[in-house]
């Protein structure tokens, strides 16, 4: 006997078919991805040294400020500091590099353990301050940093006022590549994978102990988070990362000085991640172009007041997206998700009677 039901279409759901498995967000985020990639090296081939150059920082200041995300977005410590590890990275590569004759690549380790370990250090004070308090200790270390390195007993290291100055890097294996095309290939292979990192960390354990901490310190401990090593941890990574990026700089600038470490970087790497989105890290990227790039058009637009073009820009930008451009983003797919499922759901709803 056949059942009335089934053979009317009633009786039994629609199965989804095994020939057409449904793609997630999961693959949308792999190919935007792997198109953005082409699209950064696809640049090496058509683009002038000048505006190597700029991509190359672009990824610098992404690398810095995705530091600051681990910190401020993931921990929720606030820190106006950073570029006093991001002066740390780019010296100890220079000092490498200029007095001992180091090869480039061979100093992006050292300058990533220099950095973690001068940020575990500053990660102490994290534990009985917090909030403006923690902010405040932060810039104060950014204040000292360019006075110590001009320092007269440190001078045979750092060259005191007058900086060091390293030679171009050069493209190995005798690639058909110039200088500047090797340095961004260069930095944009460790961008990607210093950013690899942080998206592993932020998802998985570690991230989920240190969002809890930032959410309510108390019912962490509570879990049996250890407060003590996980702030301290997650200052080494994020100081790790922003020294990484001022060894990145100071190999694709080829000269470091003590005034190019004032407080203002530390403000500008601040702002950095505000304008990318604090939580986000794809954010981090926006906010390295808004480093990079929005100075240069603000002095394009008005060269009696650069300031306040800037300034206008950065308000526009905040009263548009509070959030940053990396939550805006969020957000709009989120919707766009949400859509697209509440529209799957009415596709797969039975006939009525």
């Amino acid at each position: 006997m056949r059942d009335n039901g089934t053979e009317q279409g009633v009786g039994m759901p629609d199965l989804p078919r095994a020939s057409q498995p449904a793609r997630g967000p999961g693959a949308a985020r792999v190919l935007w991805t792997a198109a953005f990639l082409a699209l950064m090296v696809s640049f090496t081939f058509f683009a002038s040294s000048y505006h190597l150059f700029q991509l190359t920082m672009l990824v610098v200041y992404a690398v810095a400020v995705l530091g600051m995300t681990i910190l401020t977005g993931y921990n929720g410590q606030i820190s106006l500091g950073h570029g006093a590890f991001f002066a740390i990275g780019s010296y100890t590569t220079a000092i490498l590099m200029a007095n001992y004759d180091w090869p480039y690549w061979a100093t992006l380790p050292v300058a990533a353990v220099a950095s973690a370990l001068i940020g575990f250090l500053v990660g102490f004070p994290a534990l009985r301050l917090g909030g403006l308090y923690l902010a405040l200790t932060t810039f104060a270390l950014a204040v000292a940093i360019p006075q110590i390195l001009k320092v007269n007993a440190l001078s045979d290291y750092t060259g005191g006022v007058q900086g060091l100055t390293m030679d171009k890097a050069e493209a190995p294996f005798h690639l058909p590549l110039s200088g500047d095309q090797w340095i961004y290939l260069f930095t944009l292979a460790v961008g990607c994978l210093v950013f690899l990192v942080a998206w592993n960390l932020t998802r998985g354990r570690t991230g989920r102990s240190m969002k809890a901490v930032r959410e309510h310190p108390v019912a962490a401990e509570a879990m049996g988070i250890s407060l003590a090593a996980l702030k301290t941890r997650t200052f080494a990574v994020s100081a790790m990362f922003t020294g990484i990026a001022g060894a990145l700089s100071s190999i694709a600038v080829q000269f470091v000085a003590p005034d190019s470490f004032n407080f203002f970087l530390s403000i500008t790497l601040f702002v950095g991640l505000v304008v990318g989105g604090v939580d986000s890290i794809p954010g981090a990227l926006f906010g390295g172009a808004f480093i990079e790039f929005i100075p240069n058009i603000a002095n394009d637009i008005s060269k009696a007041a650069p300031g306040a073009i800037y300034g206008a820009i950065l308000i526009a930008c905040m009263f548009l997206m509070p959030r940053g451009v990396g939550g805006a983003i969020g957000a709009l797919l989120r919707r766009r998700a949400a859509r697209a499922a509440s529209g799957a759901k009415l596709a797969r709803a039975p006939a009525a009677q």
